[in-house]
């Protein structure tokens, strides 16, 4: 075809062959174009989010938190002196024969009450003396085992541990250094003189 040349008109026939055709779009494009585009939110940045979720987050308060609700949990299992007092948080018992091993192997001293909290899957050891309270030990035995001390609602001591096995070896000894009447008589001795 030349330049010159042009198309015959499209008839009736033509019309009918394109409107059955799948890839004919006739809708109107102008009315498209002209309404706005959705609004998709773009998430903040992950660390954003994070702060954002830690805002007012008081320190002290979730300590203290923590320590009435060791307090509160000592009162509920109330241990004798040199015995283990029992809580249940979890639906099921961690399985008795792993529960009497940790039991064992911490073997409380005649001056110190503990409370095994048993949430299934992980344990929280608590260990007081006499009063009650005054100076709580905590082992939390999970993936991840640690350690905190806190004395007359002080936190003074926390680590970390690679395994059960270490952690319960540790906290024998801490039993004994924050608990036993030479070391409690010691500390106070300690802070009369500062």
């Amino acid at each position: 075809m030349s330049g010159d040349e042009q198309d015959p008109p499209a008839g009736p026939e033509d019309d009918k062959a394109v409107k059955d055709r799948w890839w004919v779009d006739f809708g109107d494009k102008g009315a498209a174009a002209k309404a706005p585009a959705p609004v998709v939110p773009v998430p903040p940045p992950v660390g954003q989010r994070f702060y954002r979720a830690a805002a007012g987050f008081d320190q002290e308060v979730a300590r203290a938190r923590l320590t009435d609700l060791n307090l509160k949990l000592l009162v509920q299992a109330n241990p004798d002196e040199g015995s283990w007092g029992y809580v249940l948080l979890g639906e099921r018992p961690l399985a008795e024969r792993e529960a009497e091993q940790i039991r064992q192997a911490v073997d409380l001293p005649p001056y110190a009450r503990g409370a095994f909290i048993d949430s299934g899957r992980a344990v929280r050891l608590l260990v007081t003396g006499t009063p009650i309270g005054e100076r709580i030990l905590e082992l939390a035995l999970n993936r991840e085992p640690s350690f905190d001390c806190w004395i007359q609602q002080d936190w003074v001591k926390e680590e970390l541990f690679k395994d059960r096995k270490r952690a319960l070896r540790a906290f024998r000894e801490y039993i004994e250094r924050y608990l036993s009447p030479e070391s409690i008589a010691a500390w106070e001795s300690d802070r009369a003189r500062a």
